[in-house]
């Protein structure tokens, strides 16, 4: 292991700081999810009909939104990958399938959170 002067990991840092201090806020969090996306979540997104709750995906590390393929234009749903929690306890049991999902960001109700039972 090498040891570095505190000078030159303070240079480091103020790099850094100016570069984020240049971003846009939209760069910004895309520079913030990928830090999440590093470390990893462990999402629920649970969706609504009304006041019902309706289905539950667990074990989802992000939602990503959708961009077209020929044109930089951001897609009216989200997507992502996770384990339908068919009875709602949280946890993935035998028959419950990890399965891809798509939900339009602007019609459906829907909560996305880290799952807090585990």
């Amino acid at each position: 292991m090498t040891y570095q002067k505190p000078q030159s990991v303070v240079v480091g840092l103020t790099l850094i700081f100016g570069l984020l201090t240049g971003c846009t806020q939209e760069t910004q969090n895309q520079i913030g999810r990928s830090v999440q996306n590093w470390t990893g979540t462990n999402g629920v997104l649970d969706i609504y009909a009304g006041d019902k709750l309706t289905m539950r995906f667990i074990g989802i590390d992000k939602l990503s939104t959708a961009y077209g393929t020929n044109e930089d234009a951001i897609r009216p749903y989200r997507f992502g990958y996770g384990t339908v929690d068919k009875n709602l306890n949280y946890k993935a049991d035998a028959g419950e399938k990890k399965v891809y999902f798509e939900i339009n960001a602007n019609a459906t109700n829907y909560v996305f959170y880290e799952n807090y039972e585990e």
